[in-house]
């Protein structure tokens, strides 16, 4: 791949074209908003010159609802040689290409498993795809050649190949990213009108159950639109779950033995499987999940801190395979919890403690 189109200058869009640029590929830009175009080819991810012949690869980088209107437009055009989208649903777009008359062997639906909370073009990294899946939407009509040019556009993006059906994926979106999205909100939808007493209360788990509500929602109604009925569904089994669970809860406050006995063994089961579910997440680099110690070290809030407790880890031989930091409520502190593995956590928390460092375990 030597040339390629960016349409849509957002988050991904730039993202890849840092990616893309920053390996030697001549990138185009184009965007409706003259405003982030131009601040994406200040960030180098491109040049804003339209394109003067047909390049390798367009990669169309815009909301699920204008995905199909926009690779239709690029086709006529005649840009590129092939054409990919990235958005976050795949079956939708795919149908109202086909409807719009578009060319099924020269596109291909993507999705690059990755993202911010934050958006725009400023918000881009090139290495926000690194390791990372990329799911492909292949059909039987799509051009081998394309197929390939996809695949090496993955590559320079250091993402990881999935093949999916389209129709699949929306499904299995809905289950690890729509629906989360939607039920973080709601959880810190609770704080918005919460007594400042309980706020000034939230420790690391609100902060990590709460973390992508941050995100925009404009964004989010895109795509929560183009993929209602899969969401809908999970939504659906979460709040049967919730049902039995506030019956359970309920259960507990009863003077009936046996009924506290049923609401404790209902919670007790969906805790296990809570626990079940969590395990089948993937670990680092994908792997299978790793129970790794953690060591953990109160740090003050000041510059050089934390290079100085990764230095002295260094040091050690020892490899920090996770990091976390719990910040203290209104101090200059927090709590630095090195994930490493267990045959490493006493020779890490010896090394640290000849440093001054003081441990907790």
């Amino acid at each position: 791949m030597r040339t390629a189109l960016v349409i849509g200058t957002g988050l991904i869009g730039t993202s890849i074209a840092l990616a893309l640029s920053s390996r030697g590929v001549r990138v185009h830009l184009e965007d409706s908003d003259d405003d982030s175009l131009r601040t994406a080819a200040a960030l180098g991810a491109g040049t804003e010159e339209p394109v003067a012949a047909p390049v390798d690869l367009a990669v169309v980088a815009v909301p699920p609802a204008s995905i199909a209107e926009s690779v239709a437009a690029a086709q006529r055009r005649g840009v590129a040689r092939g054409y990919v989208d990235v958005g976050s649903v795949k079956g939708g777009p795919g149908r109202e290409l086909a409807a719009r008359g578009g060319d099924l062997g020269s596109y291909l639906g993507t999705h690059p498993m990755a993202g911010r909370e934050r958006s725009g073009p400023l918000a881009a990294t090139p290495d926000l795809f690194e390791g990372r899946p990329w799911v492909i939407a292949t059909t039987p009509a799509v051009d081998t050649e394309l197929l390939n040019l996809t695949l090496e556009l993955v590559a320079l993006c250091r993402a990881v190949p999935v093949v999916m059906d389209a129709d699949s994926h929306d499904r299995a979106v809905a289950l690890v990213s729509h629906a989360p999205q939607l039920l973080s909100s709601l959880v810190a939808a609770r704080l918005e009108t919460a007594e400042e007493s309980a706020v000034r209360l939230c420790g690391q788990g609100i902060r990590d159950v709460t973390r992508i509500a941050a995100s925009d929602p404009a964004m989010w109604i895109d795509i929560l639109a183009a993929n209602p009925g899969p969401v809908a569904d999970v939504l659906s089994e979460v709040a049967a779950d919730l049902e039995e669970t506030v019956r359970s809860l309920r259960a507990l406050q009863a003077a009936d033995e046996a009924k506290r006995a049923d609401g404790a063994a209902g919670i007790e089961e969906l805790l296990r499987r809570g626990a079940a579910g969590r395990q089948r997440v993937p670990g680092k680099h994908g792997a299978a999940p790793t129970a790794y110690e953690t060591v953990a070290v109160p740090i003050s809030d000041r510059p050089g801190e934390l290079a100085r407790i990764f230095a002295d880890a260094g040091r050690a031989g020892v490899n920090i395979e996770d990091v976390r930091i719990e910040h203290a409520t209104a101090q200059q502190s927090g709590l630095v919890q090195l994930m490493v593995e267990p045959s490493a956590a006493p020779a890490l928390a010896a090394a640290l403690r000849e440093q001054g460092w003081s441990i907790r375990r």
